[in-house]
C-alpha cells in the first residue's frame, strides 16, 4: 500500500509538473507594432483578447486611432476628416471603437466606431469632445466635452438620448473615463465647490458621488469593475504623493508603489479583484504593474522576465480583460527599438487546463486501480 501510494504521488507530481510546464508555453507577449512610424499605444482590449485598440503613428507621422487583430494585424481607423484620431476603449466582444478624432475643421470629437463607420458623437454646445469608455455592448459611450459656457464636463451618450452633461460635485469642470458593463455606472472626476479635483463615481438615481482622496487634495478615478461595485484611478496621499488606488464599499485602499513614490491605476478585472497600471520602482523607472489583494503590487517585467527580450520593457498597463487573463498598455520593444503597443496573455490556454486535468483523472484512476 506504502509503495503504491508513494509510486502515485511521484507520478502525479511528475505530471502536474510536465503539464504545468506545458501550459506555460502558451503564455505569451506579442508586439502589436506599428502603422508606418515610430510609436504605438494599448488603450483597450475585448473579453477574448483578440482584439486590442490604440493610437499608433503612421508612416506620415500621425497618430491614427488602431483596430489590432492576430489575424488582420493593425487597422487604421481613420479619422473625421482630418490627419489624427485615437482609440481609448472597446466593447466585449471587440465589435464597437471609442475615442475621438479631428474633423475638417480641425476639431476634435468623440467618435463611436462601428463595421467601418466612424459616427462623430458631438459636444455638449461647445468646441471639442472626446470619449474614454465603452458599455459591454457598446451602446453606452461616456467621456468629456465642452459646454456652451466652454466648461468641460463628464458625458453619457446613447443613441437614443444622445449627450447627457453627468454635472460636476459642485464645482465648473468635470470628466468621465469609465463605464460599467451595463452603462449604468459612470467614473472619472469633477471639481468641486473648493475648486479641487476628486475622483466621483455617477448612477442615475444616486447622481455624482465624491470618493475622497487619500489625504491629500486630489484625485480621480479612471476605470470601474464590470458590476459598478470597485473603482481605480489614483489618489494625493497626505504628503502629496499619487498613488493608485481601489474604492469598494465606501473605502478608499493605497494599493502602494513599486518602490518609488508615484503609481496609478487605469484597468480591473470584471470583479475588481485584479488591477493594473504603472507605478515608479525604487530607481525612479516606470513600470507596468498588476494589483491582487493577495500578491499586491507586482512588477509585470518581473514576473514576465522570460518573455521580454533582453533590454525590452513594460511601462503601463493600461486595460485588462473581464477574466484578468489578457494585459495591454504601451512598453519598449528592444528589437525594434521602439515604443509600442503590447498584448500580454498571463494564463494557459484551456487546453493545456483540460490537459492537466485529464492527466490528473487519470492518476486517480490509477490509484484506484491499484487500491
Amino acid at each position: 500500500m506504502c509503495y503504491t501510494q508513494n509510486r502515485f504521488n511521484a507520478l502525479l507530481s511528475a505530471c502536474v509538473m510536465s503539464l504545468i510546464a506545458t501550459a506555460g508555453w502558451s503564455q505569451s507577449l506579442t508586439w502589436l507594432g506599428t502603422l508606418g512610424g515610430v510609436q504605438s499605444r494599448a488603450y483597450g482590449v475585448s473579453a477574448s483578447g483578440s482584439v486590442v485598440v490604440g493610437c499608433a503613428e503612421n508612416a506620415a507621422e500621425q497618430e491614427r486611432a488602431f483596430r489590432w487583430t492576430a489575424s488582420g494585424g493593425m487597422q487604421d481607423l481613420g479619422t473625421l476628416g482630418a490627419d489624427y484620431s485615437e482609440a481609448s476603449a472597446v466593447s466585449a466582444n471587440g465589435a464597437v471603437v471609442v475615442g475621438w478624432a479631428a474633423n475638417a475643421a480641425g476639431q476634435e470629437r468623440a467618435f463611436r466606431w462601428q463595421n467601418g463607420v466612424m459616427q462623430n458623437l458631438g459636444t455638449l454646445g461647445g468646441g471639442g469632445s472626446w470619449a474614454f469608455g465603452v458599455s459591454a455592448d457598446g451602446a453606452v459611450v461616456v467621456g468629456v466635452a465642452y459646454n456652451a459656457a466652454g466648461q468641460m464636463r463628464a458625458f453619457r451618450w446613447t443613441a437614443s438620448g444622445g449627450m447627457q452633461d453627468l454635472g460636476t460635485l459642485g464645482g465648473g469642470r468635470s470628466a468621465a473615463y469609465g463605464v460599467s458593463a451595463d452603462g449604468a455606472v459612470v467614473v472619472g472626476g469633477a471639481t468641486n465647490a473648493a475648486g479641487r479635483f476628486h475622483a466621483f463615481r455617477w448612477t442615475a438615481s444616486g447622481g455624482m458621488q465624491d470618493l475622497g482622496t487619500l489625504g491629500g487634495n486630489l484625485s480621480e478615478a479612471y476605470a470601474v469593475s464590470a458590476n459598478g461595485a470597485v473603482v481605480v484611478g489614483w489618489a494625493a496621499n497626505a504628503a502629496g504623493q499619487w498613488h493608485a488606488f481601489r474604492w469598494q464599499n465606501g473605502v478608499m485602499q493605497a494599493l502602494g508603489t513599486l518602490g518609488g513614490t508615484w503609481s496609478e491605476a487605469y484597468g480591473a478585472s470584471a470583479d475588481g479583484s485584479v488591477v493594473v497600471g504603472w507605478a515608479l520602482n525604487a530607481a525612479g523607472q516606470w513600470r507596468a504593474f498588476r494589483w491582487t489583494a493577495s500578491g499586491g503590487m507586482e512588477d509585470l517585467n518581473i514576473t514576465y522576465a522570460s518573455l521580454l527580450t533582453n533590454g525590452s520593457r513594460l511601462v503601463e498597463a493600461r486595460a485588462i480583460s473581464p477574466d484578468g487573463r489578457y494585459i495591454v498598455g504601451r512598453g519598449y520593444n528592444a528589437a525594434t527599438n521602439r515604443t509600442e503597443a503590447f498584448l500580454l496573455d498571463t494564463i494557459p490556454e484551456p487546453t493545456s487546463l483540460m490537459a492537466l486535468g485529464a492527466g490528473l483523472a487519470g492518476l486517480v484512476g490509477l490509484r484506484r486501480r491499484k487500491r
